[in-house]
């Protein structure tokens, strides 16, 4: 017997032992677990929406700056917040105890559109758009600090360990096409807003309990788009196709020994990953579209991992039928000197956001896709740090801010929620993170009442344990 027999031999002994000690009891204890229902594969009800791109503003843009226009807090520049309005709601430790002064946004605001929506001159592309998008203003969350407010914004939960958004659509209706994956993610290797940069982690769009083959995929800025995308010298796609083939003999084999499902997420990634060598850089070549395309995302679409280059990718990731696509963009946490800082933030993002409404709408794309922008949360209406009215920051806001939708069965040219006069409290309307989830689920024809996974006695859902609602108001 050569030492590859004799490992089988003792592997199969110990498989029988094993089978034979516990095969009883493991059947009757499997019996006890609740399996995940079938039915909740697939929409639940029409779709008005095939898939997601969602740009997720790391930091936290300033909403008063942005969107929530609010004319009259000029007049109170540098008067200190009451406390009728403050309510001596938890703020962070950066500004406890210090005087909450109101700063003013120095920026002028615009109406746009058919619809007449104000929004700020920093974004004079997104402004011709505006008849197409829904703004949210009444947004609201928990968390006071990014971590925890990314986190909950990405998997519905502060605390690491549940599925991401990607992860939860790519398990609850499946894939669309077999050469990509099902949940693309690209993060902006460059902003202008060079502070208080934030890491990102992989947990944010990770699978949690779910099988890891629903994961999000994140494209590298430089090199690769994905790691170990390239053969090694050496090996040409024939011997890697080979090679594939072997290894994937021995899973089979070892899954039929061991049941284990995630031994089959590894063989079904494997051959996906071989697929990619192939769709991968033909998605991220970009060399053959029309000047007239490029242009209108800006000059920044020829630098690769830009923001602008990533929304040409979504683009191109929509046509192909990836089901969520999600952009990060950092460098929005102003805490001082906010007006500089947030104006190059704009210009990272104004036109590339922009023409990729554009883009999907000239191609009949917008009406089937639902791109969500927000941040993990707002910034306060009192300055923080050097305080003039053209120099000033902002601190961390959970309370209330901003979130726009567009396409995907979203009504155009509308906006949902008030807040009070100093964009602080939530005056009309309010929408929780949960109710957001929900909203987009609803669209993808998914109830969140019924995506769910039994995990560890609980029915995970995105949507979490509290209440929470669809925002149909915004909905055509």
């Amino acid at each position: 017997m050569n030492i590859f027999e004799e490992l089988d031999f003792l592997q199969n002994r110990r498989q029988f032992l094993r089978n034979a000690g516990m095969g009883i009891g493991a059947s009757a204890f499997a019996s006890l677990i609740p399996q995940a229902n079938a039915a909740i594969r697939g929409p639940h009800h029409a779709p008005k929406a095939k898939r997601v791109i969602f740009l997720f503003m790391a930091g936290a843009p300033s909403q008063l700056d942005l969107y929530d226009y609010k004319p009259d807090l000029h007049k109170r520049f540098k008067q200190p917040l009451p406390t009728s309005v403050s309510q001596g709601q938890r703020v962070t430790a950066m500004t406890k105890g210090k005087a909450q002064l109101i700063a003013p946004s120095k920026f002028a605001f615009n109406r746009h559109g058919a619809s007449g929506i104000w929004l700020t001159e920093l974004m004079p592309h997104l402004g011709k758009m505006v008849d197409d998008m829904s703004f949210i203003y009444s947004m609201h969350t928990n968390a006071i600090n990014h971590d925890p407010g990314k986190t909950s914004f990405c998997t519905g939960f502060e605390m690491p360990g549940r599925p991401s958004m990607g992860a939860w659509l790519s398990y609850g209706l499946g894939s669309m096409n077999k050469d990509l994956p099902d949940f693309v993610v690209m993060p902006s290797a460059f902003w202008s807003g060079k502070v208080n940069v934030q890491a990102l982690y992989s947990r944010l769009w990770g699978s949690g309990p779910l099988p890891s083959k629903h994961q999000g995929v994140a494209l590298q800025p430089a090199g690769d788009p994905v790691l170990f995308l390239s053969n090694p010298n050496g090996v040409d796609p024939a011997v890697r196709r080979r090679m594939l083939d072997a290894v994937g003999q021995l899973n089979e084999k070892h899954h039929a020994e061991l049941g284990d499902p995630e031994i089959q997420t590894t063989i079904a990634q494997q051959e996906l990953a071989f697929r990619m060598q192939t769709s991968v850089p033909e998605l991220t070549d970009v060399s053959n579209e029309p000047k007239h395309i490029t242009d209108l995302y800006g000059p920044e679409v020829h630098m690769q991992g830009s923001f602008a280059r990533n929304c040409l990718l979504a683009r191109r990731m929509a046509e192909r039928g990836v089901r969520f696509i999600q952009l990060f963009h950092r460098g929005w946490d102003h805490h001082a000197d906010l007006p500089t800082h947030i104006a190059g933030q704009c210009r990272d993002v104004d036109q590339p956001a922009a023409a990729l409404l554009q883009d999907l709408k000239q191609r009949g794309l917008l009406e089937d896709t639902l791109v969500v922008c927000a941040g993990e949360f707002g910034r306060t209406t009192y300055g923080q740090g050097t305080l003039t009215k053209e120099k000033y920051g902002r601190d961390h806001h959970p309370r209330c801010f901003t979130a726009w939708m567009a396409g995907g069965g979203v009504k155009g040219g509308s906006t949902y929620g008030k807040t009070d006069e100093f964009s602080y409290n939530i005056a009309e309307n309010p929408v929780s993170v949960a109710d957001l989830h929900a909203t987009m689920l609803h669209q993808l024809g998914l109830d969140h009442h019924k995506l769910t996974m039994p995990f560890q006695g609980l029915d995970l859902k995105l949507t979490g344990v509290e209440a929470c609602k669809v925002i149909k108001d915004i909905l055509a």
